[in-house]
């Protein structure tokens, strides 16, 4: 089948698989606060000695860019630092206090909105206070987001003498139309200039977000920047799908559909770009991702040690991930926990000293299963069955396979180069809970 024909028939609403179940198909009647903390305890008792990964979700931005699709707060009042640093500091104390113990962080992530919001003097504040006496483990995964228009010197050295090895720039485009359009605004000579301080200062991998399908893009504006791209030589690219949903975020209306590629001139983008990494060198991983071989991320898809979690793809597996902040999503295993979505929301839940978990799901044992088979296929393009590929996945799986993006061996369902693309698609087949449910408004964004 042609390339076109298998877009028209796949292209489809489809979640990004960040967990299962997804979001939208969370059981929030049968949680509460008391089954999470519950559910953590029994996990951190199993998994204490590996360390947990924690997210701190920092929303503030000084601009609202028109794609974002993150839970923000624009504002230009740097006010709102300290009182929310506060309210973060205290969230880990009820933590800390839960547990009995100052967990062993493996792997911390800031992410936003502009973590790079914050100054580089409140941030060392924040994670210092988490951190205790002493600075994070050596072996920790430490790593920021940094907005290339406001992430400074300052930035750069505070963290990294915390332990901070990993940055994390978001791109998107550097066509200046585009740049108007989703008012985000960054040049080539800027993020140069971070990327060189970032290594000299001693920074192990530096990513780049990088997004096709956006308003106003086109061939050859997104070939450009992905010339400029692959001339810094980032370790890491993400190179993400353009997620329209603005029935959740207002600010994509700005534009229309007439302004956004679509179909087959939006997967020529992403054919494109595709194409061009992986000519330079880049690995692709997963779905999104691309790196050198040198990375850590590509080392350990090789190894079959590469995980995803609700902070993306990492090279670090815990079975615990604590998120601090407004929005932020908790997972211990076997029970997701959501912070309240408003700032003003989470912290008066901090204020009147209760977890801010608003939303959640307990996973049951087919939960897990599941979830266990779509981790893989997400992170190795394979699973394996151990007694025989249930009727209904054969079932949902068969055009697919017909179409030779999928193939089963036995007990192992393994996803062909060309089914690659269509990740998500695959994903799908297994996830009862959507084809139990069909949603009746549209939840998720195109699958390409």
């Amino acid at each position: 089948m042609e390339t076109t024909e298998l877009l028209r028939k796949y292209n489809i609403a489809a979640p990004r698989y960040t967990s299962y179940p997804t979001v939208p198909y969370w059981n929030n009647q049968h949680f509460n606060e008391g089954q999470w903390k519950s559910r953590l305890l029994s996990a951190y008792a199993q998994h204490r000695e590996e360390g947990i990964s924690l997210y701190i979700h920092l929303p503030f931005c000084e601009s609202l860019c028109t794609y974002c699709g993150c839970n923000t707060r624009i504002t230009k009042n740097h006010g709102v630092e300290l009182p929310y640093i506060e309210a973060l500091l205290q969230e880990w104390k009820m933590y800390v206090a839960l547990l009995g113990e100052q967990p062993k962080i493996k792997e911390i992530h800031l992410g936003g909105g502009t973590p790079t919001f914050f100054s580089a003097t409140n941030l060392q504040q924040l994670l210092q206070s988490i951190a205790g006496a002493a600075q994070f483990d050596t072996e920790a995964a430490c790593s920021f987001e940094g907005h290339p228009d406001n992430t400074t010197a300052e930035h750069l050295q505070t963290l990294y003498s915390l332990g901070f090895k990993r940055l994390s720039l978001g791109i998107q485009d550097f066509d200046p139309k585009v740049q108007y359009m989703i008012n985000r605004y960054q040049t080539p000579a800027q993020v140069k200039h971070i990327t060189e301080l970032a290594r000299k200062m001693g920074y192990q991998s530096i990513n780049y977000d990088l997004i096709y399908g956006l308003p106003g893009q086109n061939m050859e504006g997104l070939t450009r920047t992905i010339d400029e791209v692959i001339g810094l030589k980032p370790d890491r690219i993400a190179f993400y799908s353009y997620a329209h949903v603005p029935w959740i975020k207002a600010g994509q209306r700005h534009f229309t559909e007439a302004d956004i590629p679509q179909g087959n001139e939006k997967f020529a983008l992403y054919q494109k770009g595709r194409e061009m990494l992986v000519a330079a060198g880049y690995e692709e991983i997963g779905m999104d991702h691309f790196a050198l071989p040198t990375d850590s991320l590509f080392i350990a898809y090789q190894q079959n040690k590469l995980h995803r979690n609700f902070m993306g793809y990492t090279d670090q597996h815990t079975q615990i991930l604590l998120g601090l902040g407004v929005s932020s999503i908790s997972d211990c295993g076997t029970a997701f926990a959501q912070n309240a979505k408003t700032v003003e929301e989470y912290k008066q839940y901090i204020k009147d000293g209760v977890l801010a978990v608003q939303k959640g799901h307990l996973l049951d044992a087919e939960d897990l299963s599941i979830r266990r088979h779509i981790l893989s296929l997400m992170c190795q393009n394979s699973t394996c069955f151990e007694t025989e590929v249930p009727a209904q996945v054969m079932q949902r799986l068969q055009p697919m396979i017909e179409d030779r993006l999928v193939a089963i061996r036995n007990r192992e369902v393994k996803i062909l180069p060309l089914g690659r693309s269509f990740l998500r698609n695959t994903c799908m087949a297994f996830d009862d809970r959507l084809w139990q449910q069909q949603p009746q408004t549209q939840l998720f964004s195109a699958a390409i």
